[in-house]
């Protein structure tokens, strides 16, 4: 078992409210054509974490239940506090007491997203309020401190299956992604906070590189991907590991969203391809 401080970190009471979606006009893909297509926001019924990624009629979708606040401080603490795995509980409305979990956090849009069986989403409205127990932030790795931990319940971390080998944590990712398609939200100040974007217009490297196969929940190696501190650094052997959260898009230098969850300056992590490296599969649903 890697050794943390799970027992020093901070849970904490976070809430949201379910986002109702925008509309805003065209979205206007990278070969210049204006769709009318659904985006973020909402209670999605069709869309689940393990789905993939690719081939929806949408655009930076998000699977589940998105959250938001009026506030922004609130906003924001709610985006940077809640960490993948956290549970999740409507506290409003016919679903009140359903529990599920977070699975990820969606910058630009400041948005929580969370899975709750059908049953719970057939129940919930846009005016529901969802109570998340904030767990993670701060946690550190005792036996590793050139890796950078962040956005990631302590106890889905135990559930990763990580090994430590000749000092490096070995860790399986369902896919390698190279540092140079890595796009939209490239220089955002908080790894904490949100996600960024792996690029996908160049269509026939995706499908060369497997990356098509990507689904919502993968766990994937960015690699000379500095994210210790700020967003999209390059730096030759810097190892970035995170989570895929939102769908695909068809926007120039967007695509499915990765929020952070551990990074090392050093090539103290390596990752080893397992398909079954998924939130959906390690939290049994």
């Amino acid at each position: 078992m890697i050794r943390t401080n799970k027992d020093k970190v901070v849970m904490q009471s976070l809430q949201g409210k379910v986002h109702h979606p925008g509309f805003i006009g065209y979205r206007v893909d990278t070969d210049g054509n204006p769709l009318v297509i659904p985006g973020t926001g909402a209670i999605t019924y069709n869309v689940k974490v393990g789905d993939l990624a690719f081939g929806l009629a949408g655009d930076h979708v998000e699977p589940g239940v998105s959250l938001h606040n009026a506030d922004v401080n609130e906003s924001n603490a709610l985006n940077v506090f809640s960490c993948i795995g956290n549970e999740a509980r409507v506290v409003s409305g016919d679903a009140k007491d359903a529990k599920g979990f977070v699975t990820g956090i969606h910058g630009g849009i400041e948005h929580v997203i969370v899975y709750f069986d059908n049953d719970t989403l057939e129940k919930m409205t846009i005016d529901d309020k969802v109570l998340i127990k904030g767990y993670g932030q701060g946690l550190e790795l005792l036996d590793y401190p050139d890796i950078k931990m962040m956005s990631i319940d302590p106890n889905l971390l135990e559930k990763m299956n990580i090994k430590e080998e000749d000092g490096k944590l070995i860790v399986p990712v369902a896919a390698k992604i190279p540092q140079t398609l890595m796009g939209s939200g490239v220089g955002a100040g908080f790894s904490q906070k949100g996600d960024y974007d792996l690029i996908t217009s160049d269509r026939k490297l995706i499908e060369e590189l497997g990356l098509d196969k990507l689904r919502f929940g993968d766990i994937v190696l960015l690699e000379d991907s500095d994210n210790t501190f700020g967003i999209g650094a390059r730096l030759p052997g810097a190892v970035t590991i995170g989570v895929v959260v939102h769908s695909d898009c068809i926007k120039a230098g967007h695509g499915p969203g990765i929020t952070v969850i551990m990074s090392s300056k050093k090539p103290v992590i390596k990752g080893i391809i397992d398909k079954g490296a998924n939130i959906a599969d390690l939290m049994e649903i």
